[in-house]
């Protein structure tokens, strides 16, 4: 199938790699229907690009690249709602945010992890407690 992206121009996607929010991403209601699209090879980032929406997409990052004890508990309702089965079933993406005036200045939102289950390609951004996980958490230390 092709879509087309603002980013990418058109391209051709494989229908089993749509990843299917059952709601959408905060801010974002309508958009159910994603693709993970590497940004390059070796980079840890990955764009989720929005197959209905051309200039819609987000920098993502598997949060344990960047910190080793980000850990969470799934509830209940969400594993049902992604039809989790067992633990490998689960994956995990963070939304990385770059400021235009400062690309240094990247930070990761703990607070709203993406699940997803990998098998059946079903996701859902949850939110988790703030007072535990910032919205805005610095990928490169100050200093580095």
């Amino acid at each position: 199938m092709e879509i087309e992206t603002t980013r990418f121009g058109i391209i051709e996607i494989e229908e089993d790699k749509i990843i299917k929010m059952t709601q959408g991403i905060l801010g974002f209601p309508e958009d159910r229907r994603y693709v993970l699209i590497p940004h390059r090879e070796g980079s840890p980032f990955h764009w989720l690009q929005s197959v209905d929406t051309p200039h819609l997409a987000f920098v993502v990052a598997s949060p344990g690249r960047f910190f080793k004890d980000y850990a969470f508990e799934i509830s209940d309702e969400v594993e049902k709602e992604l039809e989790i089965e067992s633990p490998e079933d689960v994956d995990c993406l963070v939304i990385i945010t770059i400021p235009r005036d400062n690309p240094r200045g990247l930070t990761a939102n703990l607070l709203g992890p993406i699940v997803i289950n990998v098998k059946k390609r079903l996701a859902r951004q949850v939110v988790l407690d703030p007072n535990l996980y910032p919205v805005k958490c610095p990928l490169v230390p100050e200093g580095e």
